[in-house]
């Protein structure tokens, strides 16, 4: 994982506003169109708010949701808001929110993927996915010891009651097959979960690519081509999430704060 750390949180918002930015303008002069997620919480704000005044053919963008907490329209727990918000250029009926509200929220989850899978294609591949990183270790909304963390026959699952939410999430499939990974961790209460997310997730790689060698396969790549095999070391009690998703070729942006346990 290769590592920028600024002095503060607005530095790091807007490094990874620029940087996603210019991503999401390579997309569209080689492919012509881009597909991409965002991850919610509070530290993105910013982020989607700068990114919205960016210099972008957002008429050719499809923009999905990582995960959403299942609460009602408007309820300042979702993540919708801050998308709407911030990624005002963005033509609406190409914010597909997650479908939080339904009555059956397994059925959602599969509409949502097969909504994905029309976008992106089967397998759905996002060009680029933003992920953030909670205090415990989690991204997405993908907890240790919940069943949707273990999900890998779908791509959108349905978590259990997760801190006050039931939230509807990519899984760890889904994320793992996306062109480009950009993480943004800011706050010292991010700090000892940013420094085991790096700590083992360099080693989870090594261990996979010693896997990988032996049996013909290894991590995907970042280019157009197809997706190869990538094998992800299951989270122990004492490990990360995230770092059991996180890749060599991903990029996190950290600010000071959040960066001061990295050795």
């Amino acid at each position: 994982m290769r590592v920028t750390v600024l002095p503060d949180a607005a530095a790091a918002t807007a490094a990874a506003a620029a940087w996603i930015a210019g991503a999401l303008r390579e997309d569209l002069a080689t492919r012509g169109a881009g597909c991409c997620a965002f991850s919610g919480g509070s530290t993105p704000r910013a982020m989607l708010a700068a990114l919205g005044t960016a210099s972008l053919d957002w008429s050719r963008l499809q923009v999905f949701q990582v995960d959403e907490r299942v609460a009602p329209p408007g309820d300042a727990a979702r993540n919708l808001d801050a998308l709407r918000g911030g990624l005002t250029a963005l033509p609406p009926r190409q914010l597909h929110a997650m479908p939080v509200e339904a009555a059956d929220l397994e059925a959602a989850a599969r509409e949502y993927a097969v909504l994905l899978a029309r976008h992106a294609g089967t397998p759905a591949r996002l060009d680029l996915v933003h992920l953030g990183l909670g205090d415990d270790g989690h991204t997405a909304s993908l907890f240790a010891g919940d069943a949707a963390c273990a999900r890998t026959d779908a791509d959108v699952a349905i978590t259990g009651l997760q801190r006050g939410y039931r939230r509807m999430t990519l899984t760890r499939v889904a994320l793992a097959r996306a062109r480009r990974r950009v993480w943004l961790v800011c706050g010292a209460d991010k700090a000892a979960a940013l420094a085991v997310l790096l700590r083992d997730g360099d080693r989870g790689r090594d261990e996979s690519r010693e896997r990988g060698a032996a049996s013909g396969d290894g991590d995907n790549d970042e280019g157009g081509g197809a997706p190869r095999a990538v094998r992800h070391p299951a989270p122990g009690p004492a490990g990360s999430v995230a770092a059991a998703i996180a890749q060599p070729g991903d990029l996190l942006f950290a600010d000071a704060a959040a960066a001061r346990e990295v050795r």
